[in-house]
């Protein structure tokens, strides 16, 4: 088992809770992104048994990250929405270097990849146009309202697996993120288990697809992929709080998101 991978994990499973910041720009960050889509492909062949030490810890993490921090990360978020996503910022910008040593981009990018990482910066940056409302939490729990629910978590973990788009951002648009959320804090078993099949379904469907690209398109699928990590810092920034009391805590979440990042960068790019 490689119990390492369950701080990965909670790192991973409390950056879902937050609209805005990606569980795939989590694992990029982690230097994890490509060996996660192999393993949860490699999960459904016959080799299965191999890619379990690596999952295993990994949704062990998340999973108590979900549950335990849910409320947490919720309330850091409506109090201190700021200093929060400052401290993803550090994290994202601290790590990119690293990525475009991976990438090895000083000998393999050419015109066209760094024309699909625009593409990508795009993509995800033209999101933080959009201001979705939470939505009420839906109380009269019907058979449509289920169907919703799976669908809302394919989509959401279709769109998470992918760096730089939020799945719980992709939960907001669909207007199901309260509802969600509020079924995880008050252990609503019928909410999580359908949403969570649309979920794994969604992962599994996915990776599939990512997993072709980085083994037939290895530096065009990276190129684009640091793109939309690269866009998500537009799509992230919360813009400058007006207390100079909530500006100076930004300056320290961030400088503490870029000296963590510098730390995962030395361990996980090694």
């Amino acid at each position: 088992m490689e119990w390492k991978n369950i701080y990965r994990g909670l790192i991973m499973g409390a950056s879902d809770v937050i609209p805005g910041v990606s569980g795939g720009t989590i694992a990029v960050l982690l230097g994890i992104y490509d060996r996660l889509i192999a393993a949860i492909n490699g999960f459904l062949g016959k080799e299965w048994k191999k890619h379990l030490g690596f999952l295993i810890p990994l949704g062990i993490g998340m999973v108590t990250a979900i549950f335990l921090l849910a409320n947490v990360i919720e309330w850091l978020f409506e109090h201190y929405p700021a200093p929060t996503k400052f401290f993803f910022l550090g994290l994202i910008l601290g790590v990119l270097p690293f990525l475009f040593h991976k990438a090895d981009a000083k000998n393999t990018f050419k015109a066209k990849h760094f024309i699909l990482l625009a593409i990508g910066i795009i993509i995800v940056g033209s999101m933080a146009f959009f201001s979705p409302s939470e939505g009420d939490v839906i109380k009269n729990i019907t058979g449509t309202t289920y169907i919703l629910l799976f669908v809302s978590g394919f989509i959401a973990s279709s769109a998470t697996i992918i760096p730089g788009i939020s799945g719980s951002f992709m939960l907001l648009l669909l207007g199901m993120y309260t509802t969600i959320i509020s079924a995880i804090s008050n252990l609503q078993f019928d909410i999580i288990i359908v949403t969570g099949i649309g979920i794994v379904l969604g992962i599994l469907f996915m990776s599939k697809v990512i997993n072709y690209f980085l083994e037939n398109h290895y530096t065009v699928t990276f190129a684009i992929i640091i793109g939309l990590v690269i866009g998500s810092v537009f799509f992230v920034f919360p813009g400058f709080p007006s207390e100079t009391s909530l500006i100076l805590l930004s300056i320290l979440t961030f400088a503490v998101g870029l000296f963590v990042a510098n730390i995962l960068g030395r361990v996980e790019y090694k």
